[in-house]
């Protein structure tokens, strides 16, 4: 449109005519929007507002008297307020190139001045406080201009050929040098040394190999003859289990033919002897029982034929004391003491029947039979004599009264 202006988003439009500005500027400014300029009676100018850049290269003299060539770049723009947009645009509107000049001369003065108060040390080992320092001191300057410095950066310092910051640096240098070549060192140390253990590794592993082959081999080996001798031990086990299983058949027919022997021959012999020996002692039973009841029987009818002929015994016993040369010497007591004698005789000699019909052997009978056929009576009381026995004086005698 026609008389309309708009200014870029980096300039500052400055219109002049007319009514003044704010704070008794000269012109209007106008950033950001458009404004309707009235031609032939406004006039409109253009400031930058983009960021500048300037460089210096100054030789400055330390506190020690040594002379630097220090170089730095410094970036500073017109300030955004209305006021530092004012100051420039009165100053450098005409020729905005000025800016970065007057800049790098305002701060190579800066550097100068900072520079002389510190060492070289200082001015080597601390560059951004030599920056910051001169920032601090040409801030208020710089504001008074309308520009604003966003940094300050030190490019080198260089001593010319005075050789001092390299003097500074060699005790540095050689420590580092030093370790440098310590350093260098122990890599080749530790290069050699893990050469040696990579060497002991590959000996090591080129013997657990020959080791492990070793021992394949010796399996390999191994099966091979278990393999071999496969054959032969697979026959003699089975050839042994066939004679374990032979000999077992055999003691199994052993087993089965001993007990057909003993079914056969044993068990009825057993049976057999059994049935005799039970046959022999019912048959021994029996005769016992026989004997018994035919000697009980016996027995029975010698004692009653014993006692019937008891009265003819005594009687004979009598009358073989008729003849007898008898001394009674205690008159009718004798007498009775001689009858009583001969009927305990007679009784003795019963029960000595009795006896051998018992099954007795007789030699400790009452009643002897001596070899000439008398029987001995003993028992008789004392005061009587044998016969034919001479007188010899004596009332009485010992021993048996012979009967003939």
């Amino acid at each position: 449109m026609f008389g309309y202006r708009v200014p870029a988003p980096d300039e500052a439009m400055l219109i002049s005519g007319g009514r003044r500005g704010l704070s008794g500027a000269p012109f209007r400014v106008v950033t950001g929007h458009g404004k309707f300029v009235l031609p032939v009676f406004r006039k409109t100018r253009f400031l930058t507002l983009a960021m500048c850049e300037a460089e210096v290269a100054e030789t400055c003299v330390t506190r020690q008297g040594i002379a630097l060539t220090v170089k730095a770049v410094i970036a500073f723009k017109v300030g955004n307020d209305h006021e530092s947009i004012v100051n420039a645009g009165q100053r450098f509107l005409s020729d905005q190139d000025q800016m970065s000049i007057l800049t790098g001369r305002i701060f190579a003065g800066h550097l100068r001045s900072i520079i002389g108060s510190m060492t070289v040390e200082e001015i080597v080992t601390e560059r951004q406080k030599l920056a910051t320092e001169v920032l601090e001191t040409s801030k208020t300057e710089m504001a008074k201009i309308g520009l604003s410095v966003d940094s300050l950066q030190i490019q080198s310092i260089d001593d010319g050929h005075t050789g001092y910051i390299d003097a500074m640096s060699a005790p540095h240098l050689a420590a580092i040098q030093r370790q440098a070549q310590i350093a260098q060192a122990q890599a080749t140390q530790a290069s050699v040394e893990a050469q040696q253990v990579a060497a002991r590794n590959q000996a090591e592993y080129a013997r657990q190999t020959a080791v492990v082959q070793a021992e394949y081999s010796a399996q390999v080996d191994r099966a091979q003859a278990e393999s071999a001798q496969a054959g032969p031990l697979a026959q003699a086990h089975a050839q042994q289990e066939v004679l374990a299983a032979q000999t077992e058949l055999a003691l199994r027919a052993a087993e089965l033919r001993q007990q057909q022997l003993v079914a056969e021959i044993v068990k009825p012999a057993e049976a057999e002897a059994e049935r005799i020996r039970v046959l022999a002692v019912a048959d021994a039973e029996r005769m016992r029982i026989q004997a018994a009841a035919a000697a009980s029987h016996d027995r029975v009818a010698l004692d009653r034929m014993l006692i019937d002929q008891l009265p003819q015994i005594v009687k004979e016993a009598a009358g073989g004391l008729a003849g007898a040369n008898v001394n009674v010497l205690n008159g009718s007591d004798g007498l009775s003491e001689i009858a009583a004698g001969l009927v305990s005789q007679g009784l003795t000699i019963l029960d000595s029947v009795r006896k051998n019909l018992d099954g007795a052997d007789g030699a400790e009978g009452s009643a002897e039979r001596s070899a000439n056929g008398t029987v001995a009576l003993r028992g008789y009381p004392t005061g009587s004599r044998r016969r034919g026995d001479k007188d010899s004086g004596s009332s009485s005698t010992d021993g048996p009264i012979d009967i003939d």
